[in-house]
């Protein structure tokens, strides 16, 4: 909310909570008028968007309330809960003519955005691997996640809700996912899904012949070597140089640092607001959205449903077998 007040073009005139409390303190840190019905605020303000913002287990049901009422939708990713219910809000949104675009962040985080500019301009020459380390201790104890407690009983978790932002920022980066090899497990059994996973990708669009090979390993256990906002670091290798991310959110390239990451506003790089100003940008324009809903399903969401099916069959899984499925 701090970041769509500093959004062009558009502007937030109401907010919906099932708990009325908060929805009314909400309000009225904002400027807003509360509601804790949505189908009674979209009916009263007949706004020209809407923003979901909830739990994944909830959008199914919100993206049929919204569709053939609105007609353009930003939704918080995960899209949901089960590979099927992301097809179904896929497809309604399809039949409704719904535009709806994911509300994928990480892919806007400035140091990301800075990374795309020197591969897209050649300066690490062909890429061919890379490797992203992801870390964040605050998945131990009898009561992890003090920020967010609900990631206890996610039967999915760390693929569905943390690492699914790094494997579309590796799309994003290096090209469409074909192919990963996954390995899962818990290391705290208060937890109901997954904290742990190793995934090696294969990309489709590569410069050595089978496509750019990546890491992503990940957990919410380890202290991350430098913190910062980028919950780990980064390594991106090419045929004539290589791109390092570190922990605050520096960009070097062999050795010489290209980009700053400190002292940023907003979160994790204003990336919340730089994806709100892309949505609204592509509304007022025309313009297809970067993270549109059916692109984003057959790609990123798609790679973490193949991660799964990795992990439980132990095998590499083409994402052509989700997809086609």
């Amino acid at each position: 909310m701090e970041a769509w007040q500093r959004v062009s073009g558009a502007r937030i005139v109401a907010a919906c909570d099932l708990d009325p409390a908060k929805a009314e303190s909400f309000a009225a840190d904002f400027g807003l008028r509360p509601y804790s019905d949505a189908a009674a605020m979209i009916e009263a303000e007949r706004p020209d968007f809407v923003d979901i913002a909830t739990r994944p287990s909830t959008h199914r049901a919100l993206v049929e309330l919204v569709a053939g009422r609105v007609t353009n939708l930003l939704l918080q990713k995960p899209i949901a809960e089960t590979w099927e219910q992301a097809c179904q809000i896929s497809n309604i949104a399809q039949k409704a003519g719904l535009r709806l675009m994911m509300n994928e962040n990480w892919r806007w985080q400035p140091w990301y955005r800075t990374i795309a500019g020197l591969i897209g301009a050649n300066r690490i020459g062909k890429p061919f691997f890379y490797r992203m380390e992801v870390r964040h201790r605050d998945g131990v104890g009898d009561r992890p996640f003090p920020s967010q407690p609900y990631f206890v009983e996610m039967p999915r978790f760390l693929l569905m809700e943390t690492l699914v932002h790094h494997l579309d920022t590796a799309r994003y980066l290096m090209g469409d996912i074909e192919e990963v090899y996954c390995r899962t497990a818990r290391l705290n059994p208060v937890i109901s899904g997954e904290d742990f996973a190793m995934i090696s990708l294969r990309h489709g669009n590569g410069a050595l012949g089978n496509g750019v090979v990546g890491m992503i390993d990940g957990n919410r256990t380890t202290q991350p070597d430098e913190a910062g906002e980028v919950m780990g670091s980064s390594r991106f290798e090419g045929s004539e140089a290589t791109i390092q991310l570190r922990g605050n959110g520096e960009v070097w390239l062999s050795g010489e640092q290209v980009f700053s990451g400190r002292d940023l506003i907003g979160y994790k790089g204003d990336s919340c607001r730089a994806t709100q100003q892309h949505f609204i940008d592509c509304l007022l324009s025309g313009a297809e959205f970067e993270t549109e809903v059916s692109d984003y399903l057959n790609t990123t969401v798609a790679a973490v449903e193949a991660c799964y099916r990795s992990s439980a069959e132990n095998r590499p899984v083409l994402i052509a077998e989700i997809t086609s499925a």
